[in-house]
Formats: C-alpha cells, structure tokens, sequence
C-alpha cells in the first residue's frame, strides 16, 4: 500500500513535471517568436538607415577626393603664380636696367657736352679779353 502511494506520489511528480515543462516550452517557443519579431522589426528599420549611412559615406568620400583634386590645383596654381612673380620682377629688372642705362648715358653726354662748352666759351672770353 505504502508502494502504491510512493507510486502514486511519484506519477503526480512527472505529470506536474512534464506540464510545467510543457508550459515552459510553450513560454520559451513565445519567447523566441518574440525575440525572431524583435530582429525582424529592427533590421526593417536599420536597414534604410544603414543604407543611407553608406551612400552618405560615399558622398563624403566623393567631396573629400574632389578636395585633394582641389588643392593640388590650388597648389599647382600657386606655383604657376610664384613662377609668373618670378618672371615679372626678372623682366622689371631687365626694363629698369634698359631705362636707366640710356638715362645715364643721355645724362652723362649732357653733362659732357655743358662743360665743353663752358670751357670753349671760356676760352672764347678770355681770348676776346686777351685782343
């Protein structure tokens, strides 16, 4: 008899057992059904953001490659500016040295041609002077 209530005890156990299982199972199948809605739900929304997040990085690669481009024009003019400098002042000097040389010289031979003729005028005087 005692067997029999052991027995009976025993069955009443697994049967609870095997139901609260069964619930559990039942709870956990909810669960993941819940958690597979969850990542469905949240890649449909990420997924245009991602998206857009990628086209935006490449338009930003785009910009930032058509600055490099940019600067090494910038650059490349800059030199071209440096070198027209350059070329102005070489040629500046080359004019200043054509202007002033004649300059120096059509003063020089006026100069010359005053004091020649002071000295005949000169000479011309104190030969009047001397007859």
């Amino acid at each position: 008899m005692i067997s029999n209530i052991f027995f009976g005890i025993i069955t009443l156990s697994i049967v609870v057992a095997t139901c609260a299982l069964v619930h559990a199972l039942i709870e956990v199948r909810g669960a993941v059904k819940a958690a597979k809605d969850f990542i469905k739900t949240t890649e449909d929304i990420l997924y245009p953001t991602l998206e857009e997040l990628r086209k935006s990085l490449k338009s930003m690669r785009n910009v930032t490659d058509n600055a490099t481009a940019i600067t090494e024009d910038v650059k490349t003019f800059s030199v071209s500016v440096r070198e027209a400098g350059k070329d102005i002042m070489h040629v500046s000097k080359v004019v200043n040295s054509v202007v002033s040389t004649p300059f120096f010289c059509v003063s020089g031979l006026r100069a010359g041609i005053k004091a020649a003729i002071g000295v005949i005028l000169k000479s011309v005087i104190s030969k009047k002077a001397k007859a």
